[in-house]
């Protein structure tokens, strides 16, 4: 099958009009909004609270552990659906595929909870 460069152009439309739009939108609303501001309005603000202190205080790094670890098992749900959809059509090879990829994870896992990479302190 030959392509041509005339065959891209759909794409490039449509990608130019997407570009547009949201670059248009993002210099209409500037021009077309409100511009009030006081001193009440330009301060920070998050969650209601007052900040306090310095912004850059030093989290532990079990936070950023734990926070692996749940996108690490989290994507594992992700390889589930496509092999459950299909598992039919994959067989016996696809089930010993998956068996094998459920117990290293399953290993994964026990050696995390024998670390004790969960236990919140």
């Amino acid at each position: 099958m030959q392509s041509n460069q005339l065959d891209y152009l759909p794409i490039l439309m449509q990608m130019l009009l997407a570009v547009g739009f949201v670059v248009g939108t993002i210099i209409i609303s500037g021009y077309l909004g409100p511009k009030r501001s006081s001193k009440n309005k330009d301060k920070n603000f998050e969650c209601g609270i007052e900040s306090v202190g310095n912004a850059r205080i030093p989290f532990s790094v079990k936070y950023f552990l734990v926070a692996i670890l749940f996108v690490l098992f989290d994507v594992e749900v992700i390889f589930l659906y496509p092999w459950a959809v299909n598992f039919k059509d994959l067989g016996v090879e696809g089930m010993i595929k998956m068996v094998i990829f459920m117990s290293l994870l399953l290993i994964g896992f026990f050696y995390i909870i024998k670390k004790k990479a969960l236990d919140w302190e």
